[in-house]
């Protein structure tokens, strides 16, 4: 029997983001799928000095720490776009006062050894997680009108060139003026205590609390209309890996 979700069609790509945390560095991935892949997601950690870069990932360290969902896969896709650009410039570009020793010694007011350096900025969870909430509420105030003057001008270029039968274009789709706003976006904490992190979110963003189990992640909740019940399926943290058996829960 098929499982559900289990084919991602490309209209649905951007429609959840999946953040997981190493439990041992606090380090933090995004994936647009559920279950990660062993070679993209260490792509996203940079070399802070010797062993912060692991050559797999292991199942026992690396746990769900949310998902979100998205009422629009554009938004999506924009939010994790943001989301990568954002943790990167906190681990490659932070004030010199993060990684300067503070403790009363000889080596107070001097900057931090290598290995001290890389377990304060792989420490990412805090973060990761202000990160999300400062852009939702980029996206609850919506593009500026320069902005959407823009987006229009490209989308109405890439529908004439596509009319045209411009080769290179012929597998671009236009994508419409996305305007903004997060009514819809739902966060499934796995610790909802997390959520804290952030000073503050868009009223109208919903946090409801995801109940797991080691390397578990639920699967994107069914539409209530159809009489689906939410159910819980363990998350391949590796692809090609067998998922860990789930007991039933009542």
């Amino acid at each position: 029997m098929a499982q559900p979700f289990a084919t991602k069609t490309a209209a649905e790509h951007g429609t959840h983001i999946f953040v997981y945390n190493n439990i041992r560095t606090n380090q933090v991935v995004y994936s647009l799928t559920r279950s990660l892949n062993n070679h993209s997601s260490i792509k996203q950690l940079p070399f802070l000095g010797k062993k912060t870069v692991p050559a797999t990932l292991r199942r026992d360290l690396w746990t769900p720490l949310c998902f979100v969902t998205f009422p629009r896969p554009n938004i999506g896709l924009v939010a994790y776009r943001r989301l990568r650009e954002l943790r990167r410039l906190h681990e490659t570009s932070y004030p010199l006062s993060l990684i300067t020793e503070t403790e009363d010694g000889p080596r107070k007011g001097q900057l931090m050894s290598t290995k001290k350096r890389g377990k304060v900025l792989m420490n990412q969870k805090a973060n990761s997680v202000a990160d999300m909430a400062a852009v939702l509420l980029m996206q609850e105030k919506g593009p500026t009108e320069e902005q959407l003057e823009e987006s229009k001008k490209r989308y109405n270029r890439i529908t004439r060139l596509k009319a045209q039968g411009k080769k290179r274009l012929r597998r671009s789709q236009p994508q419409e003026v996305e305007t903004g706003g997060v009514k819809g976006v739902k966060i499934r904490w796995a610790n909802l205590r997390d959520a804290e992190f952030a000073e503050t979110w868009p009223q109208e963003v919903v946090h409801e609390g995801l109940k797991i189990s080691g390397y578990t992640a639920a699967w994107p909740e069914a539409d209530p209309g159809e009489g689906a019940k939410e159910e819980e399926v363990p998350v391949e943290l590796l692809e090609g890996a067998n998922p860990k058996e789930v007991g039933a829960r009542g």
